[in-house]
């Protein structure tokens, strides 16, 4: 059981609000995942392999992953975060990491509904530079104030959590007993299964399914390692974006030269 230091509970709360700040260059698309900030948190806490390990574990869940509209499932940045972080802390496998972080992830969703809210207020602060003709102050409302709310609101809990929530994490098991451990290992071991069906049902669908199971056959009989499946699937799918989007737009050209057609036929009766 390694015990986390005030800095590395920092530098975890730092990593989290780099994944949710909607920063450039990063967040969902990159730091978000539970494979990337699991990663990170790892490094932070001596462990970057295992650190992979678990966040890969935990994005497992996450692979359906859809925010549209603005809303927000589940906080799977926050879930790698503190999910990697209590699992090494604890000395847990990966499984029971993941029976854990899914639980933070949904409790982050309330940091996701309490940020949308207070940014309203920010717009205000935005029309009365405007009414005041300050435009180089809009910055302030647009940038600067949103995201030092951000980082009190998710940073500092998420250090705090950090630093004492995986200190009494191990304990806390061991005064549950062995049993209530070996059930979190089954529903550690269930939820993978959860993410990838999620996931199925947006890839099982029209044209997509021959791609999902020549890619099965390929990856199963090839014995090709993954970088060299990921080029060649790359290809397939240019080729593939290629193809089609060619056919649609011969569709198109022929569509629009057969109403051409038809209004010479028309100005010639």
């Amino acid at each position: 059981m390694d015990k986390i230091t005030i800095i590395q509970a920092v530098l975890c709360g730092v990593v989290y609000w780099l994944a949710v700040g909607n920063l450039p260059f990063v967040g969902l698309w990159s730091l978000q995942r539970p494979l990337v900030c699991g990663a990170i948190t790892g490094l932070i806490l001596g462990h970057p392999v295992q650190g992979a390990v678990i966040g890969a574990t935990i994005n497992l869940v996450y692979l359906g992953f859809m925010s549209a509209g603005g809303s927000m499932p589940a906080d799977m940045g926050l879930a790698g975060v503190l999910g990697t972080a209590y699992a090494i802390a604890g000395g847990l496998d990966a499984k029971t990491a993941l029976a854990i972080a899914v639980p933070i992830g949904i409790l982050g969703t309330i940091v996701w509904a309490g940020r949308m809210t207070l940014d309203c207020f920010f717009v205000h602060i935005a029309d009365k530079y405007i009414e005041k003709e300050e435009y180089n102050k809009i910055w302030r409302a647009n940038v600067l104030f949103p995201q030092i709310m951000c980082f009190c609101m998710t940073a500092i809990p998420c250090a705090l959590a950090a630093y004492f929530g995986a200190n009494y994490i191990q304990g806390l098991l061991d005064i549950l007993g062995g049993r209530v451990l070996t059930v979190f290992q089954v529903i550690g071991g269930l939820m993978p299964a959860l993410g990838i069906a999620i996931t199925l049902q947006y890839i099982y669908k029209g044209e997509s399914k021959i791609f999902l199971f020549a890619g099965f056959l390929l990856a199963v009989y090839s014995k090709l390692p993954l970088l060299t499946l990921g080029i060649i699937a790359l290809i397939v799918a240019v080729v593939y974006v290629q193809m089609t989007g060619n056919k649609k737009e011969a569709v198109a050209t022929s569509g629009a030269a057969g109403d051409y057609d038809d209004e010479d036929d028309e100005e010639d009766d």
